[in-house]
């Protein structure tokens, strides 16, 4: 049990469930009365409570979901700014702007290759700057080795997924180090956004590796939106691969590392980009093999799969729960709410996910003793024609998700059920199950 009390971890798994259903990080909303704001309170400063913690209640479940499957561990660094909201915040230290208050996190969530379905919350890491100590990992000064997050999460990724059948780490360019690539643990492959024009061993730089290289082949990217107003668009990429020894830079002489590292470069270049539109153009540094056409399409499209730890971000900031305008305002409460908050963001897309008929297994979410109850819902919940039927397999999370929706208020015709229906069903079904568990035990006890 991660919090060494089992009323501590009922405690854990109702605030998540209540942000789900919520959309909500306000305190006032999350606990509906005041002594359930107290009671949230008491929760988020309670010494049992941390973020090593609420981590572990979730990622045991992910590493099990992982076993056997291909998966992505993509990892990414985001910022909270509390600027114009700085008011009685204590214990923060500057935000990237280096003037307002601030904290990081980051994350490592699993993604499915073949489903492209988010399994679940892998590693997290959150930090305050100016001298707080690491809450996590030692005493060393955190800015002293933010950089080595990127390698803390290849670690992490490599001794959680273990069971997994492939792990490929995906990062944007901020991991383009190269410890990261001398340092690779056992288990892993990388694919990494290059960022730096590298110095390689034939006297060239990486830059120019791929343009003296045939044309391997072409193939169409989505391109996610860049901001309120853009849409999603398809680009055709020219495909391009160099094997390349990459030179230990001076400053990483004396720390021991190997002077070269061999990796292979994958170049998407975009042709023919519409007018106005930036062209797409990605370097990717990479351990996998990449010698054939689908082998490199492949590569391309695990990069492009990095999005679904954005769309997490967007979930809990402005665009869904809004982590920023939260009235807690110290910082190891606001610790703690950030990775409730994360944990039910992830949540909320895994049923979004499963809304449209994930064939991830229900386990994502639930654990096998409630299959029974599930069932005897969704009997109840289904009308007498086809088209109200539950039509998936009960043992994926879209049966879960059919189940949260016509819970949350969804009538199986129109359009599909949106987040805020999923997350009130959700609710509505987590609090059916909860009485269930507990009939039971009163039952066998």
């Amino acid at each position: 049990m991660a919090f060494g009390d089992i009323r501590v971890a009922d405690r854990a798994e109702w605030l998540i469930d209540r942000i789900v259903t919520t959309g909500s990080l306000v305190l006032r909303k999350l606990g509906e009365t005041r002594a359930g704001e107290v009671a949230i309170q008491r929760f988020l400063s309670s010494r049992y409570v941390a973020v090593d913690r609420l981590v572990e209640t979730v990622v045991g479940r992910t590493a099990a979901q992982c076993a056997g499957r291909r998966v992505l561990a993509v990892q990414d660094t985001t910022e909270f700014n509390f600027s114009g909201r700085e008011k009685r915040r204590t214990g923060f230290g500057p935000g990237g702007d280096g003037k307002a208050a601030g904290f990081f996190m980051h994350p490592l969530i699993a993604v499915d290759v073949e489903s492209e379905a988010m399994v679940g919350l892998v590693d997290l890491t959150i930090w305050t700057r100016a001298g707080t100590k690491n809450p996590r990992r030692g005493n060393k000064a955190f800015e002293e080795k933010e950089s080595e997050r990127w390698i803390l999460g290849c670690r992490a990724a490599a001794s959680v997924l273990s069971q997994a059948a492939q792990v490929i780490v995906v990062a944007d360019r901020d991991s383009d180090l190269y410890p990261l690539f001398a340092e690779k643990p056992a288990g892993v492959d990388l694919i990494v956004r290059a960022c730096q024009d590298r110095k390689l061993a034939d006297e060239t730089h990486l830059f120019e590796a791929c343009s003296k290289e045939p044309l391997l082949g072409t193939s169409l990217v989505r391109v996610a939106p860049r901001g309120p107003g853009d849409k999603e668009r398809i680009a055709n990429v020219e495909l391009r691969t160099a094997r390349v020894s990459i030179v230990r830079p001076a400053a990483y002489v004396d720390k021991g590392f190997p002077e070269t590292v061999e990796i292979t470069l994958v170049e998407a270049r975009e042709v023919g980009a519409p007018k106005g539109k930036t062209p797409l153009l990605w370097r990717l540094l990479t351990t996998l093999e990449a010698n054939t056409v689908e082998q490199t399409c492949d590569i391309v499209r695990f990069y492009r799969l990095r999005w679904r730890i954005e769309q997490t971000f967007r979930a809990l900031k402005s665009d869904g729960l809004a982590l920023e305008d939260s009235q807690v305002t110290g910082v190891e409460h606001m610790f703690n709410l950030a990775a409730a908050g994360l944990i039910a963001a992830v949540r909320t897309i895994q049923l979004v996910d499963a809304r449209d008929g994930s064939p991830r297994p229900t386990t994502d979410v639930l654990d096998d003793v409630f299959a029974p109850a599930l069932e005897r819902i969704s009997k109840k919940l289904e009308g007498a024609t086809a088209r109200q039927k539950n039509p998936h397999s009960m043992s994926s999370l879209a049966f879960v998700a059919w189940v949260a929706a016509r819970l949350g208020g969804w009538n199986c015709y129109g359009k599909p059920p949106g987040p805020k229906t999923m997350r009130t069903g959700w609710n509505e079904l987590a609090a059916m199950l909860c009485g269930y568990a507990l009939a039971t035990q009163e039952k066998n006890p």
